[in-house]
Formats: C-alpha cells, structure tokens, sequence
C-alpha cells in the first residue's frame, strides 16, 4: 500500500520560506498527477499547486503564484514545493496527494487516489 508522508512544515516569520518534500513510500505512483494543497483552521481544503508525471504541466492557484514553485524527482518518487515570500495568510496544515487525473483536474476538483497525513506551516513573527 502506498502512503504519502509529507515534511519540511515548520513556523517561520513572515517573508521567509520553506521547503516542503513529499514522499510516497511502500511503492511507486507511475504516470500519476501530485499536488498540494492547504487547509487553514475553519476554512475549506483548497488547492495549492499541482504538477503532471512528466512536469510538463504544472498549475498554481492565483494566492501562491510567483512565491511557490511546484517540482518532482520521479526517481525519488518525491515532490516538492518550494515557498518563498510567505505571508501570515499562508498558516496551513499543507497536504500532498496524488491522482490518475490529469494535473489541471486537480485545480478544480479533490484527488481522491492518495493523501499524505499533512505537515503544519506557521508564518508569524
């Protein structure tokens, strides 16, 4: 059974970064989309960023657009985000997921193959 298992959240201050990495371990996930997406306390899970097997195409939401980058290494069956300039407003537990779907379905609707557990980002001075 494959899992997600995401890290790298943590507290930062307002304009510094993060790297969050996300692995999918007990197998491998060939041809699959991933993406990230957060979900702030009291608000809905909403969609982040999200790459296709190839990295070809890659999509962002409006919020996090120009600040976070979106990559995979399908050697280490891994994905990453890279978040720079981060704001009060991006304080979220963050989640990977994968899907069969294409990587534009994602901006719209919820995968439902694969989620990681979640990993905290706090952005506060």
């Amino acid at each position: 059974q494959v899992q997600l298992i995401e890290s790298g959240g943590g507290l930062v201050p307002p304009g510094g970064s993060l790297r969050l990495s996300c692995a999918a371990s007990g197998g491998t996930l060939p041809y699959y989309s991933m993406g990230w997406f957060r979900q702030a306390p009291g608000k809905e899970r909403e969609f982040v960023a999200s790459i296709s097997w190839g990295g070809a195409n890659i999509y962002y939401a409006d919020s996090v657009k120009g600040r976070f980058t979106i990559s995979r290494s399908n050697d280490k069956n891994t994905v990453y985000l890279q978040m720079d300039t981060l704001r009060s407003e991006d304080t979220a537990v963050y989640y990977c997921a994968a899907d069969r779907a294409a990587a534009q379905t994602m901006t719209q609707f919820m995968p439902t193959d694969y989620w990681g557990q979640g990993t905290q980002v706090s952005v506060s001075s």
